[in-house]
């Protein structure tokens, strides 16, 4: 390609709402235009990233044995009403009516269309398995859409979707997409981990989001830097951080704690360590009749230590919160505990509530809670003396960095990542909501095994550039880049022979099957190296006419400090060299 017959639309300045460095990027260097909020015309320089990350999850998906097709954006509401989504979608599904009142939806996802697609079309189990794919254009209504790509309304997502005869060949289809994943995030060029994540509702243990590693990141990424252990923030296991619980040593002691409702001000005003102190959290579940009317209401007090954080997942793992919780009101919390938030705790309670310690608490002793008194803290509380043992003992809280990885083998780290891959075990969630079967070997009907396996096709280029650039612009990995080398020829207008020069190395290049852009605009130095630096291109060479004179061009790698001269009749070779290293 030539500059000058490509679209080049480089800005000096971001605008005013680009929030992050990726949305930044982005706009300076012309690979995207704002259309409306959320929603970005993709220019012809981010389309050129767009096609290779692309052609990179094609080739691997198809090597996996994955038969591509491609779904309509706009779907019938009635499949979606088969599952119930129609509903519990909310407002993040643009909903639409045709000019004879019936009702679709711009596509956030397609499990109920493939499956749609299964249930006609497999009809026995010699069809099994297959997995489908497609790389199709998402719309979801985000409240606020912010940071560019990152968090917009319309982006571009693979998904695939993966049937089969039972769990045990569910597992392995499980594992190919796994393992292409790897794979395709290998070849991007990008340092990622893909970590164990939580299932949500739909349970189950085979569940993996691959995270972009950036200190951007909106995502907690645990793991084990002596083994491979990796989890995401909501499912790290969070070990004991005591041995076994020690004997009383202090006696029971209300304390006044006047206006210090937080156990760090409890804490620095009793000369205490905040790992002394225990944080409550009050929660409630609701029975209702088959009306929706609440019959009746169970209040929770979980107990954390003062220097941790409640993990929601987990706690909506602990028996009796599996069907859903909500924090309790403050009427609920006054009635329970006879005092406002801010200084509870579970000595002295005014009615019984159900109790979860954390596995840390409950192995405390002479530990620090709120008096269930405004301006009051008790010190000295001991299990079995003072209290009950707890109703329930379970992980609830947040892993922090230095705890003892899960897998026995070091302590764990956490860093920030971006999540741009999830691969996710179904199970017969939707073919038995759609009643989608096939007829199996003992001539019976059976619900489809089902998969699905997600990556976000544009969020890649904001997750690339979070993770690659500098001050001067984007630094994309060869694979990826728009084009892999921008020949600079100064003067390429004006000196015949660097234009000669600039032609044949761009034609051996090209010949060569090298991504090559020649850049023939007759820009100023400064001016075109600032472009392509900005732009990200991983390799550079520049010919001057001064240069040529003593047979010597320059060649520059985007993440080099400095250019190596290279002797013009070897210039080809090396660059050859470079971008196939």
């Amino acid at each position: 390609m030539r500059a000058r017959q490509f679209f080049i639309t480089t800005l000096k300045e971001a605008p005013a709402d680009a929030e992050i460095v990726s949305h930044k990027l982005m706009m300076r260097a012309g690979l995207i235009r704002k259309l409306s909020a959320g929603i970005y015309n993709y220019m012809p320089m981010g389309l050129r990233v767009i096609r290779k990350v692309e052609n990179i999850i094609r080739e691997e998906m198809n090597r996996a044995g994955a038969v591509e097709l491609v779904m309509p954006l706009v779907q019938p509401a009635e499949l979606w009403q088969e599952t119930g989504r129609w509903d519990k979608m909310g407002p993040e599904m643009l909903r639409l009516k045709d000019r004879h009142e019936r009702d679709f939806a711009m596509q956030p996802t397609s499990e109920e269309v493939v499956t749609d697609i299964a249930r006609q079309e497999l009809k026995s189990y010699r069809a099994l398995p297959k997995n489908l794919y497609q790389i199709q254009t998402k719309f979801r209504d985000e409240r606020r859409p912010r940071f560019g790509i990152m968090r917009g309304r319309e982006f571009m997502m693979k998904d695939a979707y993966s049937f089969d005869r039972d769990v045990e060949a569910a597992g392995k289809s499980y594992e190919n997409m796994y393992a292409a994943y790897r794979k395709i995030f290998d070849r991007l060029g990008l340092t990622y981990r893909a970590v164990a994540a939580d299932t949500g509702a739909i349970g189950g243990d085979r569940s993996h989001e691959f995270q972009v590693i950036a200190e951007t990141g909106e995502d907690a990424i645990v793991y084990c830097p002596q083994s491979d252990y990796a989890a995401n923030i909501e499912l790290a296991e969070a070990l004991p951080l005591l041995a076994e619980r020690a004997a009383p040593t202090q006696a029971l002691n209300k304390v006044p704690t006047p206006g210090k409702s937080t156990c760090a001000d409890v804490a620095a005003l009793l000369g205490t360590s905040l790992a002394n102190t225990v944080k409550s959290l009050v929660l409630a579940t609701d029975e209702v009749d088959e009306t929706g009317a609440i019959v009746k209401s169970t209040v929770w007090l979980l107990l954390v230590r003062g220097d941790h954080d409640l993990n929601e997942v987990k706690a909506g793992k602990v028996d009796g919160l599996k069907d859903g919780f909500r924090f309790a009101t403050e009427a609920e919390i006054v009635e329970h505990f006879g005092c406002k938030p801010g200084y509870l705790g579970p000595v002295g309670l005014k009615k019984p509530v159900k109790i979860v310690a954390d596995r840390t608490v409950a192995l405390m002793s002479d530990f620090i809670t709120g008096a269930n008194e405004v301006d009051f803290h008790i010190a000295g509380v001991n299990w079995g003396r003072d209290l009950p043992e707890p109703d329930v003992v379970a992980d609830i809280r947040n892993v922090v960095e230095g705890d003892a990885s899960p897998d026995g083998k070091g302590t764990l780290a956490i860093q920030r990542g971006i999540e741009v891959g999830h691969v996710f075990y179904l199970g017969t969630k939707y073919s038995k909501a759609m009643n989608a079967t096939f007829l199996d070997e003992d001539g019976k009907p059976k619900h489809f095994e089902m998969g699905c396996y997600g990556i976000g096709v544009t969020r890649i280029l904001g997750a690339a550039i979070e993770q690659n650039h500098d001050a001067r612009g984007i630094i994309w990995p060869d694979s990826i880049a728009p084009f892999t080398v921008a020949i600079c020829p100064i003067g390429y207008d004006r000196a015949e022979d660097v234009k000669v020069a600039a032609d044949a190395l761009y034609a051996e290049l090209t010949a060569a099957g090298i991504d090559v852009i020649l850049d023939d605009r007759g820009e100023r130095p400064g001016a075109m190296f600032a472009d392509w630096e900005l732009i990200g291109v991983p390799h550079r060479v520049v010919l001057s006419d001064r240069g040529l004179k003593e047979g010597q061009a320059e060649y520059q790698g985007r993440r080099d400090a400095e250019a190596t001269k290279v002797a013009v009749t070897e210039l080809a070779a090396f660059v050859k060299a470079r971008v196939g290293s």
